[in-house]
């Protein structure tokens, strides 16, 4: 990150891109030792919900899939995916939370809400779950047990797409079960969604959520942005400074922050998509990519400085280890 000409951080980390065919095409840093997606997993725990017969498709589907901002019609979406299991917000097992869209959290707390589930950014993929032990009939008061049904075909799905047996099992933020995988087992779990046969559980995740990313992020999210600026983009970010992504043709990636800056993350995937072809490519925004790629360091009130990538581990990088 540079301030005032001046480079005051810098944010290391690796990342990794698989071909067409998905074979290893650029590589910088660790890419094969076990790390925790994160949220990045979610398409793949929505996959799996489906497998197991999760009845979602279109804005609710990503949202199942959704670490969402907390704005209204993702509260609504909420309700309604709960509802249709027959089932209550209390039946939620994530954590209290405040929006994480600005304006949705003033306007909570303005009306005199507080914390609650409903409003945790992760309540989407929470409230599918449940509805998923509702279709398949299995109790809904321990879905967060790793060894409950449900988490035990997610599981399975995972190492399925990703080509990886899971090496470890943690919990998220959110509570749920949260399974390692290595860079490279990420890029090919999100290559294998984009790719799958349309209409399967894989492919209607990826279509979901490309064809409504605010439902995935938000209004106002990089996230929105980047998949309405690259037509066919899929893109899911996680907690802790990872990325992962796949373009319609089966190339793929994943990108992890050593110390957990998502703030990097704008600055390397843009130029990332660049060495790629994408700016290139019909229906491309570039416009829109040039401003996502910009992150404006303040002071005073004012721009005084900008986080930029700085590449090495491959020959032909975009430009010469991380963001700073």
């Amino acid at each position: 990150m540079i301030r005032s000409g001046f480079a005051e951080s810098r944010h290391r980390g690796a990342l990794v891109v698989t071909g067409p065919g998905g074979e290893k095409v650029l590589q910088a840093g660790e890419v094969s030792a076990a790390m925790y997606p994160r949220s990045a997993n979610k398409p793949l725990q929505a996959a799996g919900m489906l497998r197991c017969g999760l009845d979602l498709d279109g804005p609710l589907l990503a949202l199942a899939a959704a670490s969402h901002s907390g704005e209204q019609f993702h509260i609504a979406g909420v309700r309604e995916i709960l509802t249709a299991a027959g089932l209550g917000v209390e039946a939620l097992r994530c954590p209290p939370a405040l929006p994480l869209d600005d304006q949705a959290m003033r306007g909570l707390l303005r009306s005199g809400g507080e914390p609650d589930r409903l409003h945790m950014n992760c309540s989407g993929k929470h409230a599918a779950m449940l509805a998923t032990c509702a279709a398949a009939g299995w109790p809904a008061g321990t879905y967060l047990d790793p060894q409950h049904p449900l988490q035990i075909e997610i599981r399975r799905t995972v190492e399925h797409l990703s080509g990886e047996t899971v090496p470890t099992v943690g919990v998220d933020g959110c509570g749920a079960p949260l399974f390692a995988l290595s860079l490279t087992g990420l890029a090919r779990a999100f290559r294998a969604l984009v790719m799958a046969e349309p209409g399967s559980p894989e492919r209607r995740v990826a279509d979901s959520i490309r064809a409504h990313p605010a439902w995935a992020s938000g209004t106002t999210r990089a996230e929105r942005a980047l998949m309405e600026a690259v037509p066919g983009l899929l893109l899911k970010s996680g907690a802790e400074g990872v990325q992962a992504f796949a373009l319609p043709d089966g190339r793929a990636g994943a990108i992890k922050i050593e110390d957990g800056a998502a703030r990097a993350l704008p600055a390397i995937i843009v130029p990332l998509l660049r060495s790629l072809g994408v700016a290139a490519a019909d229906g491309v925004d570039v416009a829109a990519l040039g401003r996502i790629a910009s992150v404006p360091v303040q002071g005073g009130g004012r721009t005084v400085g900008h986080v930029r990538p700085v590449w090495s581990g491959w020959a032909g990088a975009p430009a010469a280890g991380g963001a700073r």
